[in-house]
C-alpha cells in the first residue's frame, strides 16, 4: 500500500484487486494438476456437478479458465480471504480513510 496508497484514483485500485484474485484463482487451478484433482476440489468449494466436470476437463489455458464461472462459484472472494489473500482495494480504503 505503500505505493498505491498514495493515488486518489479509485479505478485503477480496482482493477488491480480484480486482477489480483484472477491470478490467484490461475494459481491454484494450476497446482491442482489433474481432471480429477480439479473436479473433486471445485466440487468441494460447492461448484455444481456439471459445471465442475465440464471445466476440470477443459484443455483451455489457465489464465482463460480462472475466469469460469466455475472457478468463480467455488473460489470464491470469501474462500480466498479465508487462504490470506488481502483485498487491495480495502486496504486502499483504510489509507484514504473511507472505512
Amino acid at each position: 500500500m505503500n505505493y498505491f496508497g498514495i493515488s486518489q484514483h479509485y479505478t485503477p485500485i480496482e482493477e488491480l484487486d480484480g486482477w489480483l484474485r484472477r491470478r490467484i484463482r490461475m494459481c491454484y487451478w494450476k497446482q491442482w494438476r489433474r481432471p480429477r484433482t480439479r473436479i473433486t476440489n471445485l466440487l468441494k468449494l460447492g461448484t455444481r456437478k456439471r459445471q465442475a466436470i465440464l471445466t476440470g476437463i477443459s484443455r483451455k489455458g489457465y489464465w482463460r479458465l480462472s475466469k469460469t464461472l466455475a472457478t468463480h462459484t467455488g473460489m470464491t472472494n470469501q474462500w480466498l480471504e479465508q487462504q490470506g489473500l488481502l483485498s487491495v482495494r480495502n486496504l486502499w480504503l483504510k489509507v484514504q480513510g473511507y472505512t
